[in-house]
């Protein structure tokens, strides 16, 4: 991803909190489920992070698949912390629309 200063990094940091934190409310909301978005994330983490074309997962699984863990284990620190963000807004959408239903809201 190429983070080269530290606002850079705090700014990207809070983008994809408030990102996934959004996208997992609204996918909970409307879809009547808690944990959607918690579930859906590290699929899109692997998509962002892998070079395999989506289509190659079913074209050749194998090569496709052996080409994630390497992948992983390349990024920088900053970049895990980025993506480890995106998963804990997730997580924070999904134990806020929880809190709502406990409290009584009707979500759709």
């Amino acid at each position: 991803m190429g983070i080269t200063s530290l606002p850079q990094l705090i700014i990207s940091i809070m983008l994809f909190l408030i990102l996934f934190f959004g996208i997992g409310f609204l996918l909970n909301m409307v879809l009547r489920s808690t944990w959607i978005m918690a579930i859906i994330y590290p699929l899109i983490v692997v998509w962002i992070v892998n070079p395999a074309a989506l289509t190659e997962y079913f074209t050749n699984p194998a090569e496709s698949f052996s080409t994630i863990g390497p992948s992983l284990a390349a990024l920088q620190l900053a970049d895990l912390a980025i993506l480890a963000s995106g998963l804990i807004g997730s997580i924070i959408a999904g134990i806020s629309v929880r809190m709502l239903r406990v409290r009584g809201y009707q979500m759709f």
